[in-house]
């Protein structure tokens, strides 16, 4: 336990020494949605530029907001709250309720975000933070932290379709932005 301990304790201060990103943990904790977090790139592409030595963070197509809220599960919510958190800081955000998730893979419905993220579909991207109110960070890795702080990246065998892993490092261009990661 204590080297997962000690990982979880290097991540958040990356996390913390990134004045940027604690302005979206401000952003989102001041929603006060249900059992939030921020996640995906939003940490993985911090922890991999880290690893990169890369001097300036690279950009996030979205700052994947995701909370867990089985009482109001519809759309229109996130697409509300994703163009307020856009408006006020010109930031591309992306809010999703992920009580309703698990209609798009035929599951039951997901109890809390963090069971919600033990399908998504890289192990590396299942790893999320929040800003409590004391100003602590808290992390949620359902999968582990150990291969997001190795630099690799892989396919979660929760998830079901190989292809669309394959998909998406062709797309998203992980190996030509962060060479080192080991598929």
């Amino acid at each position: 336990m204590a080297a997962a301990d000690d990982l979880a304790a290097r991540l958040c201060g990356w996390l913390r020494s990134d004045a940027w990103r604690m302005a979206r943990l401000a952003e989102a904790r001041a929603l006060a949605l249900p059992d939030w977090w921020l996640a995906a790139g939003f940490v993985r592409n911090a922890v991999w530029d880290r690893l990169h030595g890369h001097a300036e963070a690279t950009p996030l197509n979205d700052i994947d907001l995701i909370y867990c809220d089985p009482e109001a599960p519809g759309e229109s919510r996130d697409r509300a709250l994703s163009e307020r958190l856009r408006t006020a800081s010109g930031q591309p955000w992306s809010v999703k309720n992920q009580a309703r998730m698990h209609q798009r893979h035929g599951h039951a419905p997901y109890d809390s975000a963090t069971q919600a993220m033990r399908f998504w579909v890289e192990c590396e991207t299942a790893v999320a933070v929040r800003l409590e109110a004391d100003g602590a960070l808290t992390l949620s890795a359902p999968l582990g932290l150990d291969s997001l702080m190795a630099g690799r990246i892989s396919h979660n065998p929760q998830h079901d379709d190989a292809a669309v892993f394959e998909r998406r490092i062709a797309e998203k261009r992980w190996l030509e932005r962060w060479p080192r990661l080991q598929v």
